[in-house]
């Protein structure tokens, strides 16, 4: 069957005639219309978890790429010294835009999530944290090490890229395996539908001889099972989408302390990502019935 303007009319046109080839219940109907709702309803969930994954590891990558702590221990009469001489050392590094030292409600509020509201910063061994952010060119980690070691003795520079490359890389991994069972997904329908539309064609395989003998083309009766199952994937795939959605839209909400799977969901125009995914399973649905249907109907002649 060709894939041409004059088939899609026909399509979607129809033949009552011919639709009555198709069996309209049944164990096929019912098994194409559950697969398609299924499958649409995991796709939703598997589109939001590869966007989710997306957003994280850009998140993570923007916020930690030009983000560096100097952490300072030092006595307590030393603290206040060793602090202003580490800033005075950034301050003169080439590649670092800016340099500030946390204020204690900061640490404290750093903190809180481990240590509860109440910690009493001021009187406890806590480091003082200086937050460095660097310029687009970035600076030299091992040599700025050296100077503060040299000047500082109590710094010590945390450059964030033992923790930023695995999360970034392991939030690219979920992105890449939220893709692939998209595509693992179409291709379940494709195989379920093909199943589907063999057992139609051979059930009917007396009453297509009989089509044939009155003068029936082969493009004709294909045309009733590719319209038929086509329609039911579509019909499936809209319930399963639309069910998905709105478990999509149950989740908890993310904010700026939520965790990866309270973000779990759409956003802005990605909302408009899930509703390819019913004319998608129908185009699956069209292309696995046209197959089966050419493949089935040269066995019968």
């Amino acid at each position: 069957m060709k894939l041409s303007p004059a088939t899609f009319r026909a399509l979607a046109k129809g033949d009552k005639a011919a639709d009555r080839v198709v069996p309209p219940t049944g164990f096929t109907a019912r098994l194409t219309l559950f697969v398609a709702a299924a499958m649409a309803f995991l796709a939703v969930f598997a589109l939001a978890l590869s966007l989710a994954a997306g957003r994280l590891a850009a998140s993570w990558g923007d916020e930690l790429a030009r983000a560096s702590t100097v952490r300072i221990s030092a006595p307590e009469g030393q603290m206040a010294a060793q602090t202003a001489a580490a800033l005075r050392l950034l301050e003169q590094t080439t590649g670092v835009a800016s340099a500030r030292a946390l204020s204690e409600a900061e640490q404290q509020a750093l903190l809180e999530p481990w240590f509860g509201p109440d910690l009493p910063v001021a009187s406890l061994p806590v480091p003082q944290l200086i937050e460095v952010i660097e310029t687009e060119q970035g600076y030299d980690p091992a040599g700025l090490r050296l100077r503060l070691q040299a000047e500082v003795p109590g710094a010590v520079l945390d450059d964030h890229a033992r923790w930023r490359k695995p999360l970034v890389a392991a939030a690219a991994r979920l992105n890449l395996l939220g893709w692939v069972s998209a595509l693992l997904i179409a291709a379940t329908v494709g195989a379920m539908v093909t199943l589907a539309a063999n057992a139609a064609l051979a059930a009917n395989a007396q009453v297509i001889a009989v089509l044939r003998l009155v003068g029936a083309t082969d493009i004709y009766i294909a045309r009733a099972f590719v319209r038929r199952f086509t329609l039911r994937a579509l019909t499936g795939a809209a319930a399963g989408t639309a069910l998905g959605i709105v478990a999509v839209l149950l989740m908890p909400a993310g904010s700026e302390t939520a965790g990866f799977l309270t973000g779990l969901g759409f956003r802005d125009w990605h909302w408009l990502i899930p509703l390819l995914v019913p004319p998608l399973a129908a185009a699956v649905a069209f292309i696995a019935t046209a197959v089966a249907a050419r493949r089935v109907l040269g066995g019968l002649s």
